[in-house]
């Protein structure tokens, strides 16, 4: 190993307890502190109301035939009924396969087939329907969810509940299938309760709060996806009260009312909220949050506000101090601006492998242009190839089903994650991807995520990748938001021009675009160019739009950039 980074001892669970115990516990020691809050409720669950619901749900899976080991699927946006549903199956003993929303029917069917589910569980007729044309023989619905959730007329399976251990298997969540079929990963109980809960740890007191105000967040993160279930068991853990919310537009929309102290959210909602905001800001004031934001982080100290914070802040409801944002990279000037309005960022890291979290920023030592230190317990290493390697309690046991043959864990019990990373100080910084790294004929090497980034950053920008491998020169394929509709081809040709030249000023002429194309279609879910969790699926986007590739490289002179 080059080099490595630990942070110390972590939090595990007990042997012979499951993830189900947090609320429970919880439900002991702080019965009436406000727990989980489902969308347009006035009040707040508890945690014993949260705690009594679990019990009861749990009793009801059992004389539904929910056996010990067995799989059951669940398809359905985030809400109270899903959340209390999963802390039910987890309970006794049951085994969880979330489906993302937005899967396409083949998705769904490798899903069912690979997983071999027995009990299903759908928010919708549609998605009970889309379950079915699975295979799935008999849909459970959040509505009979919801009723057996409050019926008190059933005896808590107290057995089941002591029975389940910290090895027992919890979940076997999909991963996004950037290059092929999706990948079952196992997480055991302990898996998941050591990320969740050394992510509380190592951001000091975010999730709880103070003594004077509890911690209040909104959770709009897909529970189909392992980051949006981590954060689910650290707010429980953490203590925090819980805004269930559907997805991430309900989110945004609903912070002005929910007034959180602090959010998880994945960059694509933090850039979508720094564009909605520029319609309320005077000229100049933007560049001046991100100037001022990147000197306070550039400085080591916490966010401030440092420039007329009002409409901003007001879009983020007026108590927001920090977001742990995850699950794709953030360019370093939407950290920036977020700072200048007093929010910090906290970039983290991980993947489904790692039950999500082996590495967070924490407000006191935030650190730009960095994923943070590893949480407690977890220990990262660089390998002599430049690859991010982990170690520790939250790393998966391995895949399940057809690809139970290609562990990603080696024989010691080191995680390889196909990222390209460097520590400083005992901070990870992530440079790129081992099967995204494009090589020019050249022979240069081009991480294309910050150009990318930097790119959809413009507001007529929807998405874009960029492309080069094998080629003399780098390019970008870039798609249109709707507020390029209707305006002259010239104007937007020009603004498109300046946002790829703000994106090569972060590099060498070497790695720059050169060329882009603007492309007629989007890309999405359902044309199979971005996975459930919003990844570009490069090989696909590479197939689909190859005449427009070609139409670039066949180019005699690619186009000068000054």
């Amino acid at each position: 190993m080059n080099t490595q980074s630990f942070s110390g001892p972590g939090v595990e669970l007990a042997e012979k307890s499951g993830l189900s115990s947090i609320i429970f516990d919880a439900a002991d020691r702080t019965p009436g502190r406000p727990s989980l809050r489902e969308i347009g409720k006035s009040e707040s669950l508890t945690c014993l109301e949260v705690s009594d619901r679990v019990r009861n749900l749990a009793s009801a899976l059992v004389e539904a035939g929910v056996d010990v080991g067995e799989r059951v699927a669940v398809l359905g946006r985030t809400s109270l009924d899903w959340v209390v549903l999963d802390l039910a199956v987890l309970a006794v003993g049951g085994v969880l396969v979330p489906v993302y929303p937005t899967s396409s029917p083949e998705q769904i069917s490798h899903i069912v087939a690979d997983s071999g589910s027995t009990h299903f569980a759908a928010e919708s007729e549609f998605d009970a329907e889309r379950l079915r044309d699975a295979g799935a023989a008999t849909v459970l619905s959040f509505e009979t969810v919801s009723q057996w959730s409050r019926s008190t007329s059933r005896r808590t399976p107290d057995e089941r509940i002591a029975a389940v251990h910290r090895d027992d298997l919890a979940m076997i969540v999909y991963t996004s299938g950037t290059t092929g079929p999706a990948k079952g990963c196992m997480l055991s109980h302990g898996n998941m309760f050591a990320a969740a809960v050394n992510t509380v740890v190592r951001t000091g007191g975010m999730f709880g709060g103070t003594a004077d105000e509890q911690a209040v967040t909104a959770l709009g993160l897909p529970l189909a996806h392992v980051f949006g279930q981590t954060i689910l068991f650290a707010t429980l853990y953490g203590g925090s009260e819980t805004h269930l919310l559907p997805g991430i537009p309900d989110t945004v929309a609903a912070l002005p009312r929910i007034k959180p102290t602090f959010l998880a959210l994945v960059p694509y909602a933090l850039e979508k909220i720094r564009k909605a905001a520029r319609s309320h800001l005077e000229e100049g004031v933007e560049d001046a949050a991100v100037s001022d934001g990147l000197t306070l982080l550039r400085s080591g100290k916490q966010a401030s506000v440092a420039v007329p914070a009002r409409p901003v802040l007001g879009m983020l409801g007026g108590r927001l101090r920090s977001v742990i944002s995850g699950g794709a990279s953030l360019d370093d000037s939407t950290a920036g601006f977020y700072a200048g309005f007093g929010v910090d960022i906290l970039n983290c890291y991980g993947m489904t492998e790692s039950a999500t979290a082996v590495t967070v920023n924490e407000p006191k030592t935030n650190r730009i242009g960095t994923v943070g230190r590893p949480i407690p317990g977890t220990t990262v290493a660089i390998a002599p190839d430049g690859e991010v390697l982990v170690r520790g309690a939250n790393v998966t046991r391995g895949y399940w089903g057809a690809a139970a043959d290609r562990s990603p864990v080696d024989a010691d019990g080191w995680l390889h994650t196909g990222d390209i990373g460097e520590i400083d100080d005992g901070y990870l910084r992530i440079t790129g991807r081992k099967k995204e790294i494009l090589v020019t004929s050249g022979g240069k090497n081009v991480a294309p995520t910050p150009l990318e980034d930097r790119i959809r950053l413009h507001p007529l920008v929807s998405n874009a990748v960029v492309i080069g491998d094998g080629r003399a020169y780098v390019a970008a394929l870039i798609t249109l938001d709707p507020a390029a509709v209707g305006l002259d081809d010239t104007l937007v040709r020009a603004e498109l021009q300046a946002a790829v030249d703000d994106a090569n000023s972060l590099v060498s002429r070497a790695e720059s675009i050169r060329q882009f194309r603007v492309l007629s279609v989007d890309f999405t879910v359902d044309s199979g160019l971005l996975t459930s969790s919003l990844k570009l699926k490069r090989a696909a986007i590479d197939a689909t739009f190859a005449t427009e590739i070609a139409d670039i490289y066949d180019m005699a002179t690619p186009q000068t950039v000054r």
